[in-house]
């Protein structure tokens, strides 16, 4: 059922001190062992307390009589989520082994075969690990239990949603990787929204609550940005309240442009040779001077070989991660022309290109240096270009 039939939306605020908005269709009062019924807790961000409250309506209707088992529950063992969980039956996960490492996921089987009246499924987002069941997405296992008349309670993220995970990469500078279709969200008989301010998230980030402390310096300035949870808070509302959709597509594009306009943008072009990682790491560095966002690239050609390519970029990709820069894969023959082009597409301000390692010779008969093409293409465009000799480490 669509969220555009409403009955009533009411505020309540649970024991964290946290408000959750409900939005009701018109049947979702309806018995808890009816056939199919589907409610979403929603949030803005991770650490709203989603799962809580999804194991928490478990609880209410296990006291009230129900049937209910958890599906597949994320507690990343925190022990405030793994006390919710407390005294509800849990189907165990299927164990599966990918590329040498071992994975658990839902168990839709052997939820279907002990057929519960109500199941818990977490992160309605989750991307299942091949060949670890039917189906590739745990929204299709969700589905498929809907499907036989088991009531489904789930969880998501407004960020994992289709239409507005594009627009959260450019305004959060984070890659969304996990995503589900709108409809599967808006079919639901309930959906509730679990808010929290973003001062409440950055408080729980900074306590450990949400993110090992490794990550926790990075999400500050990244993706637990306070604008950027303000802004993931707005999107979350609009879409709870099915404002019509040429007014939601108006404001994710308002969304896009501003986050293109208010911010500095640096990319930098890499290829695993000596000296690319310190140059990642002194680009990470000219970004913080001027408040940039860094993003990392790197362009292969169509035919390149991934083994070679993945064995020798894996470093670098980690360097990436780990000065806080959003790493991509670009494609093309043509090096030059590809940054170029993906940094006019996503309005990048700096571009910056290590110097050339060619002799003055195979420059010539190649059409000049890479570093020498980035800048005439960029020049065209307004973009700045910096150039920065390949040092070793330590130099």
């Amino acid at each position: 059922m669509s969220t555009c039939e409403l009955t009533r939306a009411t505020r309540i605020s649970d024991v964290r001190g946290l408000d959750r908005v409900t939005v009701t269709g018109a049947d979702a009062d309806a018995d808890a062992g009816g056939a199919g019924h589907l409610r979403v807790y929603l949030g803005a961000a991770a650490g709203a307390g989603k799962t809580i409250a999804m194991l928490d309506e478990g609880q209410r209707r296990r006291a009230l009589g129900a049937d209910v088992v958890i599906a597949v529950i994320e507690d990343h063992d925190r022990p405030l989520t793994q006390a919710h969980a407390a005294g509800l039956e849990i189907v165990p996960r299927r164990a599966s082994v990918y590329h040498g490492a071992r994975f658990e996921e839902m168990d839709l089987d052997g939820v279907l075969r002990r057929n519960p009246g109500v199941a818990l499924a977490d992160e309605l987002a989750h991307t299942n690990v091949p060949g670890a069941g039917r189906n590739a997405k745990r929204w299709q296992d969700v589905l498929d239990l809907l499907d036989v008349g088991i009531d489904v309670i789930a969880t998501v993220n407004i960020q994992h949603l289709e239409s507005v995970a594009d627009t959260v990469e450019q305004i959060a500078q984070v890659r969304v990787r996990e995503r589900v279709p709108d409809w599967v969200v808006r079919r639901a008989d309930q959906i509730e929204f679990v808010d929290a301010s973003p001062g409440q998230l950055r408080h729980r980030l900074m306590q450990g609550e949400i993110y090992p402390a490794g990550q926790v310096s990075q999400a500050l300035t990244h993706f637990f940005h306070a604008d950027n949870l303000t802004a993931l808070r707005e999107l979350a509302l609009r879409f709870l309240a099915d404002e019509p959709a040429e007014d939601f597509t108006r404001y994710l594009a308002h969304l896009r442009a501003r986050a293109r306009s208010d911010a500095e943008r640096m990319l930098v072009g890499v290829a695993p040779a000596a000296g690319a990682e310190a140059m990642v790491r002194r680009a990470a560095r000219m970004a913080a001077r001027i408040e940039a966002e860094l993003e990392v690239a790197h362009v292969a050609s169509q035919d390149a070989g991934l083994r070679g390519r993945d064995d020798g970029l894996a470093r670098l990709r980690q360097v990436a991660a780990d000065v806080g820069a959003v790493w991509h894969d670009l494609q093309g023959d043509n090096l030059a022309r590809a940054l170029v082009e993906y940094a006019k597409n996503e309005q990048v301000t700096h571009i910056v290109v290590g110097s050339s390692q060619r002799s003055r010779w195979q420059e010539l008969i190649g059409g000049g240096s890479i570093a020498g093409r980035v800048s005439r293409l960029a020049a065209h465009a307004g973009i700045d270009v910096h150039i920065m000799a390949l040092r070793e480490a330590g130099r």
